[in-house]
């Protein structure tokens, strides 16, 4: 019961890790621009 309840736990930290860092790359100018030139070159 214990290890399942540290599991779950930890499972929502790194998730709300990986959140927090996306958000931070989106507040960068440059890494939006970057992104933009990377997903129009695909077409």
């Amino acid at each position: 019961m214990q290890r399942q309840r540290l599991t779950r736990i930890s499972a929502w930290l790194a998730a709300c890790a990986v959140l927090l860092g996306v958000f931070a790359l989106y507040t960068q100018p440059d890494f939006l621009v970057v992104l933009a030139n990377q997903v129009w070159a695909c077409f």
